[in-house]
Parts: structure tokens; C-alpha cells; sequence
């Protein structure tokens, strides 16, 4: 069985105490995009794209490749039963907060291909071939895609990252997962992380800071709704763990 969202302990979770993390060889923008490629990062909600690989698209704007965004969902349904945060908010709000957080991470926006998918969060899972099918438009041979990581721990980061990984192989592009939720399983589980495919991407201290910036755009998720059981979306661990000076994609 695939561990909970978060460990029970935030001081024992894999991102800040497994041993292999300092041996996890290093890679280059350049070797992991080629020159000249396009880079496609499909997030399954909003801010999935900052949290995944927000450095990764800093450097990549500044090395000029041409940059695609598929937002899978809205996310309208990350607060069920909230009057604050109703769905119907939410499916405009986070959106805006998408377009603030790109702001911030300092991308391109007149150049920058951004198209919203319009599925329905928390609902993927009977959807895995039209998802594919509906990303398998935008892409095109020799595009090198990142998307959310097959074993993730959370249904529509799975599912989202398989049906992008076989688009991206009917399309001739390259795939690349990005684990999430897996670093905050407790520790004892780092032999569920397939460290051998893990390769790490140093950012340096403005690229950090302007990611972390960036994920506090995401206001309707910073904090829950105690009340109604409701936890938030980027809890404090995740924003401490945003701040770490590198990130980390599986080949």
C-alpha cells in the first residue's frame, strides 16, 4: 500500500531526511532540454505547474525555448461544501492565481502557450483516455514533457502523469515525472522513490526565491476550513520544501 499524502511528522519526511537525496546526480538545463526544443509542463490543477517545475521554467525562459502550459483542471473542487470557497469561485479564482504566479515566477506571457483543459478535478480517474487523446493535441515530436508522477499517492497526479506519458509517446516527445506528494512520506518509505531514475537540477538563490513567491499567489490554498474538515492544499511543509535550492525530475 502507497503511503498517505503527508507524513504524520513533518520533521521525518523523505524531502529533508532521506539519505539519497545528497547522491542524486546532478543534470543541466541543456542536457535535460535540448537546445531549441519545447518544453511542455502539464499540471492536473493549478499550481501544480509552480510546484513541480518552477525553476525549471525560469530556466528555460531565460534560455529561450519555446514554453507550453496544459492546465488539466480548474481545481474548483478542492474545497467541497465551503461557502468561502465555492466551486463556482474557484473556477475563476484559481485560474487568476495561475496568471499571478506566472507573473511571478517571470515568464514570457506574450509568448508563453497556455491552454486550460476545463476537466473536472477529484473526477480523472474514468477519464484516462480522453485525457490522453485531449493532450495528445498539443503535442509534437521532439517536445520534452514533465508532468506529475505515475505513483504519486494522489489519483489525479496519477492519472494525469500516465495519460501524459502516453501521449507523449504516441506524439515522438520525451517524458519526464515529477514527484509532488511523494517527498513528504515518511521517511521509512524512500525505497518506494525510484532513486536510480532521479536526477536533480540546482537553482540558484533568485530562482528559489522567485519560485516561492510564485506558490504564494495561491491564496485559496494556503489556508483550509478547519470547520468543515478541510486541510490546506500547501501547508507549511510544502512551502518550506519550496524553498529547497534545487528540484527533482525522474528520467
Amino acid at each position: 500500500m502507497k503511503p498517505l499524502f503527508l507524513s504524520e511528522s513533518p520533521n521525518g519526511q523523505i524531502w529533508n531526511s532521506a539519505a539519497q537525496l545528497d547522491n542524486i546526480p546532478v543534470i543541466a538545463t541543456q542536457s535535460l532540454v535540448p537546445l531549441g526544443a519545447r518544453a511542455v509542463v502539464i499540471a492536473p490543477h493549478p499550481g501544480d505547474e509552480v510546484v513541480t517545475c518552477g525553476g525549471l521554467l525560469q530556466l528555460l525562459a531565460s534560455l529561450g525555448h519555446p514554453l507550453q502550459l496544459l492546465s488539466i483542471t480548474d481545481g474548483s473542487a478542492s474545497h467541497p461544501g465551503s461557502r468561502q470557497w465555492s466551486e463556482k469561485r474557484l473556477s475563476v479564482f484559481r485560474p487568476q492565481e495561475s496568471v499571478e504566479a506566472l507573473r511571478r515566477l517571470g515568464l514570457p506571457m506574450h509568448s508563453l502557450k497556455w491552454v486550460r483543459g476545463g476537466f473536472t478535478d477529484n473526477a480523472l480517474q474514468d477519464q484516462e483516455r480522453q485525457l490522453t487523446d485531449f493532450i495528445g493535441r498539443y503535442l509534437r515530436p521532439g517536445d520534452v514533457v514533465f508532468s506529475t508522477w505515475r505513483e504519486d499517492s494522489n489519483d489525479d497526479h496519477e492519472v494525469v502523469g500516465r495519460a501524459s506519458a502516453k501521449a507523449a509517446e504516441l506524439a515522438g516527445a520525451s517524458f519526464h515525472d515529477v514527484p509532488v506528494w511523494a517527498w513528504h512520506w515518511p521517511e521509512r518509505d524512500h525505497t518506494l522513490i525510484p532513486w536510480q531514475r532521479a536526477r536533480k537540477l540546482r537553482l540558484d538563490t533568485w530562482t528559489v526565491a522567485r519560485k516561492s513567491h510564485a506558490t504564494h499567489a495561491y491564496a485559496s490554498q494556503l489556508k483550509g476550513e478547519p470547520a468543515i474538515g478541510i486541510a490546506p492544499m500547501l501547508p507549511p511543509v510544502i512551502l518550506e520544501r519550496m524553498r529547497l535550492p534545487y528540484e527533482i525530475v525522474f528520467l
